[in-house]
């Protein structure tokens, strides 16, 4: 059916004659007489309009707002509320208002926000994550990602993406550079704010010390120009270049980091996937804990105030000097009420994986996730020495050859060097890649030893020839399009990947793949990345609790006494 027509009023109700007659619910009843928003009595149906009716009256409200002042779109939100409260008073029926299309505006004058380009080259969709604000480019800013906007590297690409959002945005109906470009036109509603180019030349002054041609002298000189025109509405630079930043409050102006890109503000708030129960637990519980006994695991329904800061997935545990110890998974919550199930104990040579026991509770929980055949997706972090590669191949071999679960395993690292990079490398991908697997060939060698040891050189040599059949070396470089199917995937050194590249290489996954991250968010050698917006943490932070992922943090180094001491000190 047709529309009904708009009200003749802002925020006037619409009348029950504008709609068809086979609109009406059944049972329909007339019209009463009700006070409207601007104090004049109108006809309504206040008591008996559906909510199909009600969400209908609201969108033919919203196209009759079109075309309006800004001013008048921000003040739509609260006519509605004052047409709502005008019809509870009458005591009729209130079905819930429709969705906002966009986020009402804060209280206060917007902030002018320049970007620098480093911020457009580490997300080229920061243009919509300032919410209500407005952003400005300086024209060096074009011109300095238009320089890096050639290769394939990923700031090549985030260069490119970013010329193309501004062409979208340039390029829309009704676009008008010189009145600032609307955010919201490409279909990112949560930005409110609009974006202006420069399209004059701004007069500031800045100390002589400071060389003007340099490009980021040039952006802090808009940011002195802008300040001076637009007072006292703030001016705030956004920079990912600490010394930009340092010199721009130097000279007096504001200045922050991008902070969108950050999961975690703190790194010590990283989920560590296990909970330790506190010690009257069983006194605060034990009264209404349900057991029963299934296969080798023994289950427990918890109910109580501990169950709301529980995760799936997560590892909890009971020690107590004098009480029996209890290592338990969360596998199930529902409302008020949790299952734990007990784990399997790979502390025991009995459980050994291809000759490896666990040496620690951590370890236990690691092993445990990385056995599992429904946890598709397991991230481990922890520091050096911790077991996290050793126990990731150890599982990885025992699936493969042993359960045959999976056809292979592949594995792959970031490739970043922690001093100068060597250049470049000869042979196949393989050979190329293996100069940075020294970490699998260290924990292969130890593997094939403990499996061997009794088979003479040559069952040593078959063990290793069989192993290396299994294990496929891959690059990074190379994983855009790709589809793992049945395969145990290990990427190493995942704390210097961004979240982007931590997405595609995710993705990748087939049926029946096993991802397995791992990473020391205490070594990141990636430029502007932080423990707080490395692709690692983005993951653990995102798939914590979905029931087919698990996560344990590695708090102790089992690699020597000096290795550990070292990390500790040094």
């Amino acid at each position: 059916m047709p529309l009904p027509p708009p009200p003749a009023k802002r925020a006037a109700l619409l009348a029950s004659a504008t709609f068809d007659a086979s609109a009406q619910p059944p049972g329909h009843r007339a019209p009463r007489r009700s006070t409207s928003a601007t104090g004049a009595e109108t006809s309504s149906d206040a008591t008996a309009h559906t909510k199909d009716t009600e969400l209908r009256a609201t969108d033919a409200t919203s196209r009759a707002m079109e075309g309006k002042s800004p001013a008048a779109a921000e003040n739509l939100p609260a006519s509605r509320r004052r047409t709502t409260s005008s019809r509870e008073g009458e005591g009729g029926a209130i079905p819930k208002a429709a969705p906002e299309a966009r986020k009402p505006r804060a209280k206060g004058p917007a902030k002018l926000f320049v970007i620098d380009t480093n911020v457009l080259m580490h997300d080229p969709m920061c243009l919509f994550r300032f919410e209500e604000h407005d952003i400005f480019l300086p024209m060096i800013v074009l011109e300095e990602l238009d320089g890096h906007k050639k290769g394939m590297t990923e700031v090549a690409r985030n260069a490119r993406q970013a010329s193309r959002t501004l062409d979208a945005l340039a390029g829309a109906v009704g676009a008008d550079i010189a009145a600032g470009l609307q955010l919201d036109t490409t279909g990112h509603r949560e930005a409110g704010g609009k974006l202006f180019f420069q399209t004059q030349p701004l007069n500031y002054t800045l100390p002589s010390s400071l060389p003007q041609g340099k490009a980021d002298n040039q952006i802090l000189g808009v940011v002195e120009a802008l300040r001076q025109q637009q007072s006292p509405r703030e001016v705030v630079l956004v920079s990912k270049d600490i010394n930009m930043r340092v010199k721009a409050r130097a000279l007096g102006l504001a200045a922050e980091d991008y902070q969108n890109d950050k999961t975690l503000e703190d790194g010590d708030m990283l989920y560590a996937g296990s909970l330790a129960l506190p010690p009257d637990f069983w006194s605060k519980h034990g009264k209404t804990i349900e057991s029963w006994q299934q296969g080798a695991h023994t289950f427990y329904r918890v109910s109580g105030p501990i169950v709301p800061s529980l995760l799936i997935n997560q590892f909890v545990y009971f020690e107590a000097p004098g009480e029996p110890s209890l290592y338990a998974r969360v596998t199930e919550i529902r409302g008020k009420t949790a299952v734990f199930r007990t784990l399997k104990d790979f502390n025991h040579l009995k459980n050994a994986v291809w000759g490896v026991t666990a040496r620690n509770r951590e370890q236990n929980f690691a092993m445990n996730l990385l056995m599992d055949p429904e946890v598709d997706f397991v991230t481990l972090t922890g520091t050096a020495g911790s077991g996290k590669t050793l126990m990731a191949l150890a599982s990885g071999l025992s699936q493969v050859l042993d359960d045959r679960r999976y056809t292979e395993i592949i594995m792959t690292r970031a490739t970043v060097s922690v001093g100068e990079d060597i250049g470049f490398l000869p042979g196949t991908e393989e050979e190329k890649m293996g100069p940075w697997m020294g970490a699998l060939d260290d924990n292969l060698e130890f593997l094939a030893k403990g499996d061997g040891g009794n088979a003479g050189e040559w069952g040593r040599a078959a063990t290793n020839e069989l192993i290396r059949s299994r294990i496929k070396i891959k690059s990074m470089s190379f994983m855009r399009g790709r589809t793992f199917m049945n395969k145990y995937v290990i990427i190493d050194e995942a704390q210097n990947l961004t979240p982007k590249q931590m997405k595609t290489l995710i993705t990748r996954a087939g049926p029946g793949t096993k991802i397995i991250c791992m990473g020391n968010l205490a070594q990141i050698d990636t430029p502007y990345l932080t423990e707080g917006s490395s692709g690692l943490t983005y993951a653990v932070d995102k798939f914590k609790g979905w029931p087919h992922s698990g996560h344990i943090t590695l708090a102790r180094g089992e690699r020597s006494r000096l290795a550990d001491f070292a990390s500790e000190v040094l």
